[in-house]
Parts: structure tokens; C-alpha cells; sequence
């Protein structure tokens, strides 16, 4: 059984828009951009890495608690939820990492990775990463507390 995780968020200011926050999942210490720039390398990807954070401000996510939960009604989201961005201008259309957010029982769970602009990739053996659901979901909130609309 895989272990469990635990989440929280780095939240800075956008490397070329400092007015702007940017939100980055960070896996049990470290960084999801960290993680995927590593597992990219060690599968020979090119470019590997590039990601940064999402911008809520920039992007019509819903409501964050709803969007990292997996609950969102909006389809856009159907092929997997956009966990990080373009590292230089914070653009999820740019240079995104996608990921399936589900949910069985008390378990939250990030599986299905892709890179959409580099479809033949595979990530199959990204993840998948387990959350327990209200350490999660408390994380979640305290990310979302930073943005308008939260």
C-alpha cells in the first residue's frame, strides 16, 4: 500500500508579475515542481521541469476548496486538474502538469499525470500520492484563504 502524504502550498509572488501570488503544492516537504522536474529527468523528458505555480487570480478554477477536492462542475476540468503552471509566466495554457484529483473514502488521491503539450509522455509511474482527507482539506482552505473568492 502506498503511504500517504501530507500537503501544504508555497505561496510566493510570480517570478515576472510580483503583484500576483502563485500557489505550488508541496508533497511532505517538497515542492511538486521539485518532484516533477526530478522524475522528468529521470525519464530523459526534454525540456524537463519548466513548472511553476497556478495563479487563482488569473484562472477561473471555482472555488480552490472545491477545484483541489476534485468537485468541480466545470468539464474543462474532465481530462485532469491543473496542479502547476508555467514556471516563467504562471500560465496553466503555457506549460501545465495536469493531474486526476479523486477521492475513495478518506483518501485523496493524484494520479493520471500529463503534460498536455507533450501527449506521448508517460507518467504512469508519477504517483500516485495519497492525502489524507481532512489533513488535506484543511490545507486546501488555508491555500485558498490567500485568493479572492478562496
Amino acid at each position: 500500500m502506498e503511504t500517504s502524504v501530507t500537503l501544504s502550498s508555497a505561496i510566493e509572488p510570480l517570478k515576472y508579475h510580483p503583484e500576483e501570488l502563485s500557489l505550488a503544492p508541496v508533497l511532505s516537504g517538497t515542492p511538486l515542481t521539485e518532484l516533477a522536474l526530478s522524475f522528468e529527468r529521470e525519464h530523459a523528458f526534454e525540456p524537463a521541469g519548466g513548472y511553476g505555480g497556478l495563479v487563482p487570480n488569473w484562472f477561473s478554477y471555482g472555488p480552490l476548496d472545491r477545484y483541489f477536492l476534485g468537485e468541480s462542475d466545470d468539464e474543462y476540468f474532465a481530462k485532469g486538474c491543473y496542479l502547476l503552471g508555467c514556471g516563467d509566466c504562471g500560465e496553466v495554457g503555457c506549460w501545465p502538469l495536469r493531474g486526476r484529483i479523486g477521492r475513495k473514502g478518506n483518501i485523496v488521491i493524484w494520479d493520471s499525470f500529463s503534460q498536455p503539450h507533450r501527449l506521448l509522455r508517460d507518467y504512469s509511474d508519477f504517483g500516485p500520492f495519497l492525502f489524507d482527507l481532512e489533513l488535506y482539506r484543511t490545507a486546501v482552505l488555508d491555500a485558498a484563504a490567500h485568493f479572492r473568492g478562496g
